[in-house]
């Protein structure tokens, strides 16, 4: 289910990309960007998406996190240019 929401979430409107990562014991993060807060909105609301988030709470996790905050800016090396705009 992962994986079909990371794939997903890549084709919404807005949606820049996303990097997700697990260890070995299958404790992972996923962190996706956005291009502002309707588009995150429209993808909390994408019914696929809240019927994954339900099976999630009723049979996968224990416990889960959420955050949302904003990049202001990213970088990458080696000259350093930005990422998003």
């Amino acid at each position: 289910m992962g994986e079909k929401m990371f794939e997903l979430a890549l084709k919404q409107p807005g949606c820049f990309g996303a990097e997700s990562t697990r260890d070995t014991e299958g404790v992972g993060i996923t962190v996706s960007y956005w291009k502002d807060e309707q588009s995150i909105s429209q993808w909390k609301a994408n019914v696929q998406h809240l019927a994954a988030q339900r099976s999630g709470m009723e049979r996968w996790y224990e416990h889960y996190e959420l955050r949302v905050a904003m990049v202001e800016r990213a970088y990458s090396g080696p000259k350093g240019r930005p990422e998003l705009s």
